[in-house]
């Protein structure tokens, strides 16, 4: 089990535009972890437990018996299915060739685990103790002896060693320029132990979850298809979990069919989950077709993205019914910071002045107000909803990180005298900004050499239109889109929308071949080297979560801060000081958040009550129920 808040996806993941169930990707590789908590034994120097946490106590102890928020006695059966958006070539999450099939990591387990309700903790899942020195040196696993691939072979020591060393030599380049150099040697001691020596000089709080949190493949099933990590694939490949492919129609559905010969449904950590026979998923062109066939029962659960069908849409007559239940389950996750990003490798983007003026021109009061119902908070903070975001002014201690780097000219004096914030526009009745807006923004691209023409249009001393392109792949945001570009106008920046398929979209964020495209935020409770994959200098070049191409030295030691980070309190004062800076440098223009989930689903599902902090879990944690399934298909609710 992976968590939103692991930076397992950030790590490891290729291709997700359509944003299928980020906790799902099985990569916990940046899952921070340091510090001995409730040692089972110690033998000599080293310790023995069946779990690790960075900060304070594991919830769970090794004698559990099930998760605290499951139901044990939860039933097995049944359907449940979901939509993705666009297409899909490949069952292959890892590759940048192709675009993955959604969930198409579901049957992937890792070492170790963690929970929904346990944002620091991380358990074993294939091991039964893990073993560490103080220093943590090394760790071992001592694995299960009884877990199996899907196909029914054993899985050994060799297996997960070879997983470990796929990762390292095909894995996407933004993983392995982050990792390498983590461990200096992998040991296999015996069937099932393993040892990962680590590289004295890597970061202390993610060498066991870089360990532990790698999926685990089975190496005779590469050796024996020749398959690669890097390349697309037609099936995905060999693993442990409780899910394995049932059946797919390339770009319209997949099916996944809960594996009856899964070695681990006793397993502690997996009581009361894994309750479907079968999840599908359907693939719809649009996100409007993809409502159409909710409404008509062509798949029958739906976590809700539009704030629009949210508001107004659900009065069909599945819901007036009483077939169809909605719910809104707040999160206790960090928030999604939705933001439009430029790209800073085209030199037009790299003043900041020009940035700061074209973010000032979207009108997010206006936008919550009309077309959002005001359903939205604007994500100031890279991590809205936590107290990991700056607010006021420095502390004391984050002004001792940010000074230096004032001193020496890499982030401006501001930013220890000002909140970075956000334009608000003061009682605005139409998408238009303010006049006070408008001057502003304008003043600054003037400064910056951006000048208005006799035909309203900006350019600058070499006679080039300061002209912006936003590529989309989801007609869901041309609402959003159009009127900003509206206002874009109206500053004498001449912008256009350019809506393309799934492929095209992907291949074009990875090239950098746009000047703004959307990206998604997904930062953790306990971010450490995963925020190299978001904001580092080193993955600018090749990554798809720097879209923006952000080499700034200040942020990069910034980064270095977070991951020393060795208490709770230091990491607080580390992460506030970085929102800072990456608010202060102003690569995006934040656009939304929902604090909470919106899922509408035909009512024979059911789940526990209360639900986990960090997921709602349908896929996971919820159940049929096949007397309520009957009811409504007797009434025609469902074929």
């Amino acid at each position: 089990m992976t968590t939103r808040r692991d930076e397992a996806a950030t790590i490891a993941r290729g291709n997700d535009p359509s944003r299928i169930r980020p906790w799902l990707c099985a990569l916990a590789l940046a899952l921070a972890l340091a510090v001995p908590a409730q040692p089972l034994r110690a033998q000599g120097d080293v310790i023995v437990s069946h779990g690790y946490s960075n900060f304070g106590e594991l919830k769970y102890p090794a004698d559990m018996k099930h998760l605290d928020y499951v139901n044990p006695d939860a039933p097995k059966g049944g359907e449940i299915s979901i939509w993705a958006q666009g297409n899909f070539d490949s069952f292959n999450q890892y590759a940048r060739e192709g675009v993955g099939a959604a969930l198409n990591t579901i049957g992937s387990e890792s070492v170790l685990t963690g929970t929904y309700d346990d944002p620091y903790g991380l358990y074993c899942l294939l091991c039964t103790t893990l073993e560490y020195p103080a220093d943590l040196s090394f760790v071992t696993f001592n694995l299960r002896d009884d877990v199996t691939f899907a196909d029914g072979t054993p899985m050994t020591a060799e297996d997960v060693a070879f997983s470990f060393n796929l990762f390292m030599t095909q894995g996407i380049p933004e993983y392995r320029v982050i990792v390498q150099g983590f461990i200096e040697e992998v040991v296999v001691e015996g069937p099932y132990r393993i040892t990962f020596r680590f590289n004295p000089e890597s970061s202390v709080r993610d060498r066991v979850g870089v360990a532990g949190g790698t999926p685990v493949f089975s190496k005779a099933w590469f050796e024996k298809t020749g398959a690669r990590l890097d390349r697309a694939t037609r099936e995905p490949f060999m693993s442990t979990g409780a899910y394995v492919l049932d059946s797919f129609d390339f770009n319209r559905r997949v099916v996944y069919r809960r594996n009856p010969d899964y070695w681990g449904y006793d397993h502690p950590f997996n009581i009361g989950r894994n309750n479907f026979d079968t999840i599908r998923v359907e693939y719809f062109a649009d996100s409007d077709a993809a409502f159409e066939g909710f409404k008509a029962g062509a798949y029958t659960f739906r976590t809700e993205s539009s704030s629009q069908d949210w508001a107004t849409n659900y009065n069909f007559r599945a819901v007036n019914q009483g077939w169809v239940k909605r719910e809104e389950i707040p999160s206790g996750d960090v928030g999604t910071r939705l933001a439009w990003v430029f790209n800073l490798d085209r030199p037009k983007w790299q003043d900041e002045r020009v940035r700061r003026a074209i973010g000032m021109m979207f009108n997010f009061e206006w936008s919550n107000r009309t077309l959002f119902y005001d359903l939205y908070q604007r994500p100031v903070s890279f991590w809205p909803n936590t107290d990991l975001a700056a607010t006021g002014l420095p502390s004391e201690a984050e002004a001792a990180l940010l000074k230096p780097l004032v001193d020496e000219g890499l982030l401006p004096a501001d930013i220890l005298t000002e909140e970075a914030s956000v334009p608000v526009q003061n009682g605005s009745e139409t998408n238009r900004p303010d006049r006070r807006t408008i001057r502003a923004a304008s003043a600054l691209l003037d400064e910056a050499g951006w000048t208005m023409g006799s035909d309203g249009v900006r350019r600058n001393a070499a006679g080039e239109l300061l002209t912006m392109e936003i590529i989309q792949f989801n007609p869901l945001y041309d609402r959003v889109i159009n009127p900003y570009i509206e206002n874009l106008a109206l500053l004498g920046v001449r912008a256009t929308l350019r809506r393309m398929d799934t492929a095209q979209y992907v291949e074009r964020r990875r090239k950098g071949d746009f000047d703004m495209t959307t990206q998604a935020f997904d930062m953790s409770f306990e971010p450490s080297i995963g925020l190299e994959q978001w904001f580092s200098s080193k993955t600018a070049d090749d990554s798809s979560r720097n879209l923006m191409r952000l080499r700034n030295p200040a942020i990069d030691r910034l980064i270095g801060h977070v991951i020393a980070a060795t208490t709770l309190d230091d990491l607080r004062t580390a992460v506030h000081a970085l929102d800072r800076a990456l608010r202060r440098v102003g690569f995006d223009i934040p656009l939304w958040y929902n604090p909470e989930t919106w899922v509408a689903y035909y009512d024979f599902y059911r789940h526990p009550d209360p639900l986990p902090p960090l997921s709602v879990g349908e896929l996971d944690l919820w159940w049929y129920d096949a007397e309520a399934a009957d009811r409504l298909r007797a009434a025609g609710a469902i074929r």
